[in-house]
């Protein structure tokens, strides 16, 4: 498995904790995300997680800034990504349930750093359920226009 990783300033403590817990299962890890706490614009590092996740370089992606919102939006225009914004565990396994989410969305300025790491364990965790939720994901456009 491939992950692939953004941030902006808000999220670079969360990152490196976040890269520390998939590197101890073994998994790879692709950061497309500041190393620093200077401003930087989040679709600077959004939009390199979501070519790798739609290209199929990564499994899937995680990404951070300080609402979760724009990160949210910026992966969302790419087509065949699925982020899901959370903010508790309920959230974060449905999103992979019934929405089969492709990249997770972490508001680091909203949540603690051990519930932002749980999520990941969630995400990871969880598989789609399929069935009528296939039938919704399947009304999603994957393809321009």
């Amino acid at each position: 498995m491939v992950i692939a990783i953004g941030n902006d300033h808000a999220g670079t403590a969360y990152k490196f904790e976040i890269i520390k817990l998939l590197e101890s299962k073994g998994i790879e890890v692709l950061n497309f995300g500041t190393d620093t706490n200077n401003s930087m614009d989040y679709a600077d590092a959004i939009h390199p997680v979501a070519d790798a996740v739609e290209s199929g370089k990564a499994t899937y992606g995680i990404i951070i800034c300080g609402s979760g919102n724009g990160a949210q939006m910026t992966a969302n225009k790419h087509q065949g990504i699925r982020a899901g914004l959370v903010w508790n565990n309920e959230i974060v396994e449905l999103i992979r349930l019934h929405n089969d989410a492709n990249v997770l969305a972490i508001p680091a300025r909203f949540v603690s750093l051990q519930q932002a790491l749980g999520f990941v364990e969630i995400f990871l965790n969880t598989p789609f359920e399929g069935g009528r939720h296939q039938n919704r994901i399947d009304k999603i456009p994957t393809g321009c226009c």
